[in-house]
């Protein structure tokens, strides 16, 4: 399944992780375990993971081909939404070389 993972620094990563989850789980099938600092979302287009890391929060995203960039802008309006204040970037590369969506500031662009 193609794939698109994201790096976003920052030192609040379960806190975002957890309000991600939280928030999508309104729509669909959301888990965060605090215990392991991770996490999924079930989308009907594909899954998101989310690990959350002492300095960052890892995110990917797993859809067919056509469906990443919806996957990957989901996501990661969300997350930089929800880190506003802290000014997240959220830049995505998928598996197959091509760059993924960049979001800052609720602000998406081809990367």
């Amino acid at each position: 399944m193609p794939r698109s993972e994201a790096r976003v620094t920052t030192d609040r990563s379960a806190r975002y992780a957890k309000q991600l989850a939280s928030h999508m789980g309104r729509k669909i099938e959301a888990h965060w375990s605090e215990e392991t600092g991770r996490g999924t979302l079930a989308f009907g287009a594909g899954t998101a993971t989310l690990e959350a890391t002492p300095d960052a929060l890892l995110l990917a995203v797993e859809g067919e081909t056509e469906k990443l960039p919806g996957l990957e802008d989901v996501v990661g309006r969300h997350l930089v939404r929800f880190g506003s204040r802290d000014e997240l970037v959220v830049e995505w590369h998928r598996d197959n070389g091509e760059p993924g969506l960049v979001h800052r500031n609720d602000e998406p662009a081809e990367g």
